[in-house]
């Protein structure tokens, strides 16, 4: 069984999941398991997890935009005064997943984030008590060490619906958590997996891809 890591040419490896696909590829090495603490990101990432659901993540990538552009920047204070008319607009509009459960689940989710922030503590600080505020650190070695939830997942999935969040079960609950660095599930033998587990605090991107360890300064190679 394969243990879950691919070797690219510029002599990294990496977990299976992006492939070979630069955008992919770019999202795992900026993005993925790099801690996030603002509120409105954290938002925007639950929405498109849930948009996610039956779907590839690649599908969503692809069209990240094409939602910001549809949501307002993903600005939960607008979002949340949509109403039908934007509803059919949004149904209309093909830069994004036309489903019309998913686009209604946003706004609700909207309405309750902007419930959390008023009666606090914060969308943040809410999401990161599930994990006491620190990534976890699991340390897979193999893909088949990385399961699709957890307690953790089910229980802020419990705590999400509470609040009013749609399309936010367990599983999709942990694929939020794996992208947003509270659980660094990079593979160990990942060029990504010291530098995501180095970040404890707040912390929006990383300097970039790994470079070999042939070029002095880099993140770590092939091990």
């Amino acid at each position: 069984m394969s243990t879950g890591l691919i070797l690219h040419d510029d002599g990294c490896q990496r977990c299976w999941w992006p492939g070979t696909d630069p955008l992919y590829v770019a999202y795992h090495d900026t993005e993925w398991g790099v801690p996030e603490h603002d509120d409105r990101a954290l938002y925007e990432k639950l929405i498109l997890d849930g948009f996610q659901a039956g779907l590839s993540w690649i599908t969503i990538l692809r069209r990240r935009e094409g939602f910001r552009r549809a949501f307002a920047g993903f600005a939960p204070e607008a979002i949340a005064r949509f109403g039908p008319a934007e509803v059919e607009a949004l149904m209309q509009d093909a830069g994004i997943i036309r489903n019309r459960a998913k686009i209604e689940a946003t706004i609700r989710s909207a309405r309750a984030w902007l419930a959390i922030q008023e009666q606090g503590p914060g969308f943040s600080a809410f999401l990161w008590d599930f994990v006491d505020g620190r990534p976890l650190q699991p340390r897979a070695e193999t893909r088949a060490n990385i399961p699709t939830e957890s307690a953790a997942s089910r229980a802020m999935s419990k705590a999400l619906k509470a609040k009013g969040f749609g399309f936010c079960g367990p599983t999709i609950v942990y694929a939020f958590m794996q992208a947003v660095g509270m659980i660094n599930d990079h593979l160990v033998g990942c060029c990504r997996h010291d530098a995501c587990a180095a970040l404890p605090g707040p912390c929006t991107s990383l300097p970039g891809p790994c470079t070999s360890p042939r070029e002095p300064g880099g993140l770590g190679g092939p091990r």
